[in-house]
């Protein structure tokens, strides 16, 4: 069932903390937007049409809880904004990497997705949210006050995407970078779902794929005392 029509919400853009990349946003005019996708702009082009692993059916986005501002404009966007915005629903734009891009282009409405902090003191998953729209046009390569403007792109040949997303709930507590980093270090010496997770491979990603085990496995970590 599509999801109800809703206003547009904010933006986002992603940007790297001390070890791994965040997310960020984006502002336009005297309003702020919301923040989310990708800074880490750049990266060869790649064919959209490359189809998705199967395994990978959950995900990861980052995006900057605390304000930053780029062009007078703030591009803070945490969950808390997420979760404020009109039915709790946002766009996710301003990614402007390829292989982010992909990743977005390949999710499914219905999977869900880490909501990721970052850029900020405490890196970590904050909570849940749910794919509510599947890519389509990213408005914001085409609005020149935008920080996302990309004079390249053009609107009968657009380059970028973007998917809507929904509030579904927030970790019951937070699980920040560095506890994710040492279970990942165990895992890859001995063993373990997360010996491979893109958070450490493939760092610098605002938008990530993650294996049902490796969500699972992180999941699993709210319940557990911190390691």
């Amino acid at each position: 069932m599509p999801p109800k029509k809703r206003a547009r919400v904010a933006k986002r853009s992603a940007k790297t903390d001390k070890g791994a990349a965040e997310g960020e946003t984006s502002s336009s005019g005297g309003r702020r937007r919301k923040a989310a996708a990708a800074a880490e702009t750049g990266g060869k082009e790649e064919s959209s049409e490359s189809p998705a692993s199967p395994q990978h059916c959950r995900w990861l986005m980052k995006s900057e809880p605390e304000s930053r501002f780029e062009n007078g404009l703030d591009l803070k966007f945490g969950i808390e904004d997420l979760k404020a915005a009109p039915d709790q629903t946002s766009c996710w734009d301003g990614v402007r990497n390829y292989q982010a891009r992909n990743f977005m282009r390949q999710m499914k409405e219905g999977q869900v997705a880490f909501f990721y902090h970052s850029n900020c003191k405490e890196p970590g998953i904050a909570g849940i949210m749910e794919i509510v729209k599947e890519a389509y046009v990213d408005h914001t390569q085409f609005d020149k006050k935008d920080v996302h403007y990309d004079a390249t792109s053009k609107p009968d040949n657009p380059k970028w995407s973007m998917v809507d997303v929904q509030y579904q709930r927030m970790t019951k507590r937070y699980l920040p970078l560095s506890e994710l980093k040492n279970y990942h270090l165990q895992h890859r010496a001995k063993g373990g779902p997360l010996k491979d997770m893109a958070l450490f491979t493939r760092a610098r990603l605002s938008v990530q794929p993650l294996t049902t085990e490796e969500f699972d496995f992180v999941l699993s970590l709210e319940d557990k005392e911190p390691l």
